[in-house]
């Protein structure tokens, strides 16, 4: 498709999908807001709300400093530490 496609039109796809996202992204994001509806109703009272992001995958690799971080925050939630 893209051998068949000149640059000009290609970077109009780019500028349409900015304006109105669709494919992979867009389904991941509309599950995201279903899922969070649904969470939402469910949970206690007290209970902090979610977001879409939430329920969102990432696939990017994480960091070195995010994975210390996120395993901090996991050793002192188990330990009752606070931040």
């Amino acid at each position: 498709m893209l051998a068949d496609m000149t640059s000009a039109h290609f970077a109009e796809w780019m500028g349409y999908a900015r304006l109105e996202p669709f494919g992979e992204d867009r389904a991941d994001l509309r599950m995201g807001i279903v899922a969070s509806v649904i969470a939402n109703s469910n949970r206690g009272k007290g209970q902090k709300a979610f977001k879409p992001s939430d329920f969102i995958p990432s696939f990017e690799p994480e960091t070195e400093d995010e994975a210390a971080a996120r395993l901090m925050a996991k050793a002192m939630s188990a330990l009752g530490g606070k931040r």
